[in-house]
């Protein structure tokens, strides 16, 4: 199962700052504890899931690398090792300073509340922009060293002509005679229990609380324009098909100055035609003579980095593994390099001349040419008087 978006396990957006990050992993820290929940595996999972978004998000170092690459871009390293709750709250004592784990009473989870913080428009922000997907193929060698990529992509861009506002001027807006400027519908129903509220976004101004009285003549009042754009990829080395980029702010432009969306880059590995990858390490078949086999020799063998000398023993068995240590692809989460591991196969000839027969059938005769347990007469004899004995 794919991991979650660590701003949407902390349910922050993605320009949130440290301190509304904070706050949202303590909310969740309380709420999912398991003194809270016994026995409770799904609020158990919760817990350690908002832990490991925290650790990354908490982290400037971290969070830039998580950005620009994803949960591709993490090392098992970026993450601590916890036998319990209680050590992370030793761990993160700046955030739960005063609410040891003792401290989850009702009055404590009452003050914090529960559920998650859903992100939703604030009035006069506009709406945010969606989040675009793209496949981007890669080559081994590609995957080998890292690679750069331009790819083109038709998204919403702003519009140039009002800067995203969507009106002609900052005065072009009026209060949403809906919802008149609050973002949002309350509907109150009565009953046996008592009375209800219930409240929902604002349909006609999508939450903003406003709507475009002069709007901009090039984008219609959107404050976005359909267009083409070029963007630049960073691939790290050692990605694996099936990964994924997020480029922030790369999606879709919003409404009316809402926050772009992402992005998302997801790696397609194209298959090899010399090479079969396992993890970091890669696979390729090597195929020898019946004379080298037997002689040995030293030959060339093509790596995702050039051509290496590659010793191959006297005497080797067609099937044998060889590894060449370091010559796979890079540990994207860790350090090193994976192997490479030859396959030695022996090449028989379908079509030999006269003389090349003549040869085989005299080495045909030589002892050291037959395999073990080949002289079957002598073979079976044995076995069928060692039935014999067994049953007589």
């Amino acid at each position: 199962m794919a991991k979650r978006d660590y701003y949407e396990v902390l349910g922050v957006s993605k320009n949130a700052t440290t301190d509304e990050i904070k706050k949202a992993y303590r909310k969740l820290a309380m709420q999912y504890h398991p003194d809270r929940n016994p026995g409770n595996k799904e609020a158990e999972e919760k817990f350690k899931e908002a832990t490991e978004a925290y650790e990354v998000l908490g982290d400037e170092e971290k969070r830039k690398r998580y950005d620009q690459f994803g949960h591709a871009g993490m090392k098992a390293t970026d993450f601590h090792q916890y036998t319990n709750a209680n050590d992370i709250f030793s761990m993160f004592q700046d955030i739960f300073s005063g609410f040891g784990s003792s401290a989850f009473n009702d009055d404590i989870f009452d003050i914090f509340g529960g559920g998650r913080r859903q992100t939703r428009t604030r009035r006069g922000e506009g709406t945010p922009g969606t989040d675009l997907k793209v496949k981007l193929k890669l080559t081994l060698e590609e995957i080998f060293t890292g690679t750069e990529k331009k790819i083109k992509i038709k998204r919403w861009k702003t519009c140039e002509v009002c800067n995203g506002k969507g009106s002609k001027s900052s005065s072009g807006f009026s209060t949403c005679p809906v919802c008149k400027g609050t973002g949002e519908i309350r509907q109150v129903s009565k009953s046996f229990f008592g009375q209800f509220i219930n409240v929902s976004q604002c349909t006609n101004c999508n939450g903003e609380g406003r709507i475009v009285s002069d709007p901009c003549p090039n984008c219609g009042g959107e404050g976005r324009v359909q267009g083409e754009s070029t963007i630049k990829v960073n691939v790290p080395a050692g990605v694996t098909d099936g990964n994924y980029i997020p480029l922030r702010g790369q999606g879709n432009a919003g409404r009316r100055g809402g926050p772009a969306g992402d992005l998302i880059v997801f790696i397609e590995e194209i298959p090899h035609e010399l090479f079969v990858r396992d993890g970091s390490d890669v696979y390729l078949d090597l195929y020898i003579s019946i004379p080298d086999a037997i002689l040995g020799t030293e030959v060339e063998v093509p790596t995702l980095n050039g051509k290496v000398k590659l010793k191959i023993e006297p005497g080797i068995q067609s099937g044998k593994l060889l590894r060449m240590r370091d010559k796979g692809l890079p540990n994207l989460n860790s350090y090193g390099r994976g192997d490479q591991i030859v396959r030695v196969n022996l090449y028989i000839p379908t079509k030999i001349n006269a003389r090349e027969k003549e040869l085989l059938k005299e080495l045909a005769k030589s002892e050291n040419f037959l395999p073990k347990g080949a002289h079957t007469k002598k073979a079976d004899k044995t076995f069928f008087s060692k039935m014999r004995d067994a049953f007589s």
